[in-house]
């Protein structure tokens, strides 16, 4: 594809590209199917963040590394309009890229449906949701859906979800950075789910 030159210098690090650059993932990309594969053969009810427009490299990043750290099975994220897996979202996520399945899907409404075909619960975070975060069942197979930094998650992706959560908010401000959100919400998955439990007699 042709573009114009100081398109290609504000792409280089270097800016010693002789008029040409190639864009390529920091690693490969897995499917849906990979995920659930995963889920399955650790005998566990799955656990997927899909990311809806995520644009900020370093929030894709803090939240794949959450994925690995909480024992999540991958990530989904779109071709458009989202981060994809470069050598900033690499080193944002300390290398949990490489230890993390990630999906790129063309369409992350269409790939709700599939899991929800496949019988998994997808969970959107949003400030208006009707359930709260503690009231939330996350105990069966689980797809939490993380928003873009400003808007949210996008309508059509909200209305695809089976649940609105919504993390309590005590002070003055309205919301949390994505990343943060995933987070809370990823670790309140594993206290339900009991690995907690694990963790203490792990190390204990």
């Amino acid at each position: 594809m042709q573009t114009d030159r100081r398109k290609l210098d504000s792409m280089s690090v270097t800016h010693a590209h002789q008029g040409v650059i190639a864009q390529a993932a920091c690693t490969e990309y897995a499917s849906i199917d990979d995920i659930m594969d995963i889920a399955r053969k650790k005998g566990e009810d799955p656990l997927i963040v899909i990311c809806d427009e995520i644009s900020d490299p370093h929030n894709l990043g803090a939240i794949i590394r959450t994925c690995e750290a909480s024992g999540a099975h991958g990530v989904i994220i779109p071709k458009r309009r989202n981060a994809g897996l470069t050598a900033t979202v690499a080193k944002a996520s300390s290398g949990a890229v490489y230890h993390t399945s990630v999906a790129r899907v063309t369409n992350i409404s269409a790939s709700i449906e599939e899991l929800k075909k496949a019988g998994v619960w997808v969970f959107g975070a949003s400030s208006s949701g009707g359930t709260q975060l503690w009231q939330a069942d996350f105990k069966g197979p689980t797809a939490l859906v993380i928003g873009s930094e400003g808007a949210g998650i996008s309508r059509l992706v909200g209305e695809k979800c089976d649940f609105k959560v919504s993390i309590p908010m005590f002070g003055k401000l309205s919301s949390l950075n994505a990343s943060v959100s995933a987070a809370i919400l990823l670790y309140e998955v594993v206290r339900q789910r009991g690995r907690g439990d694990e963790w203490l007699v792990a190390s204990g």
